[in-house]
């Protein structure tokens, strides 16, 4: 059965090129009668500047996606540019210096290192890229953050709104390209994950920054600019939700 057409891409916010151009995405896995196609010839515009959801159901794809446009996941075929850069063809130490210095990553369980103080986990990013630091940004970030007299705390001293608070900051310390959140608010009551979105949110109206999250949740999508939501490996429907948030 030949697949039915997917709607075009939907075009940048504003005159600035898009923050990643995926085209003709695919990604299987398996072989034979076992192959299961995650990814099916997607393609798909990131506007600069704006907030990305990317929803869809267990098995849709969204995750996959992620994956491979962070470069944390090959593609079978297709054509992935970042901020300029085509990722699909680079080597393993490439793509970790480009995750290094052009990609903010924000997960479900945040990931801190309990032994670190909330500024070394976010600087850490930075030490990791023998990047130097820029103090007058990371006044900036843990002050818009709330968390300027909670830098010398270790992680197991801050509350769980105030770790995801260190774990947004983290990832945008280096001043990413793109910052992807995979499911940040999967595991979180109704207040933390209202901290959550409202900070992701914040980092784009406030800094500018480019997020691209995934989630299942219809009401943490609905706190972005634009909702992609895949079906079957393929984009079902592509939302643009400007203007009436």
């Amino acid at each position: 059965m030949t697949a039915e057409p997917q709607a075009a891409p939907a075009a940048p916010t504003g005159d600035a090129a898009p923050a990643i151009v995926a085209r003709n995405v695919t990604r299987t896995y398996g072989t034979g009668a076992g192959t299961v196609t995650a990814l099916d010839a997607v393609d798909l515009d990131i506007a600069r500047g704006a907030f990305t959801a990317i929803m869809g159901p267990s098995g849709s794809g969204k995750s996959t996606l992620l994956h491979t446009l962070a470069g944390l996941d090959v593609v079978d075929h297709g054509s992935i540019r970042l901020d300029g850069t085509e990722i699909t063809g680079l080597n393993d130490d490439a793509l970790t210096k480009l995750r290094r210095e052009r990609i903010g990553f924000v997960f479900q369980s945040f990931n801190l290192l309990p032994m670190l103080s909330a500024e070394q986990n976010i600087l850490l990013p930075l030490e990791l890229a023998g990047k130097r630091v820029d103090r007058a940004w990371l006044e900036t970030i843990t002050s818009a953050f709330g968390l300027t007299d909670r830098l010398s705390h270790l992680p197991s001293q801050l509350s769980g709104g105030q770790v995801q608070r260190v774990a947004i900051s983290r990832a945008l310390v280096t001043s990413p390209a793109v910052v992807f959140a995979d499911e940040p608010t999967g595991n979180l009551d109704s207040h933390t994950t209202e901290e959550v979105l409202s900070f992701l949110r914040l980092s784009v109206d406030e800094f500018g920054q480019t997020v691209v999250m995934v989630t299942h949740e219809r009401d943490a999508a609905e706190r972005a600019d634009r909702i992609v939501t895949l079906a079957d490996g393929r984009i079902a429907s592509d939302e643009n939700l400007r203007g009436q948030r």
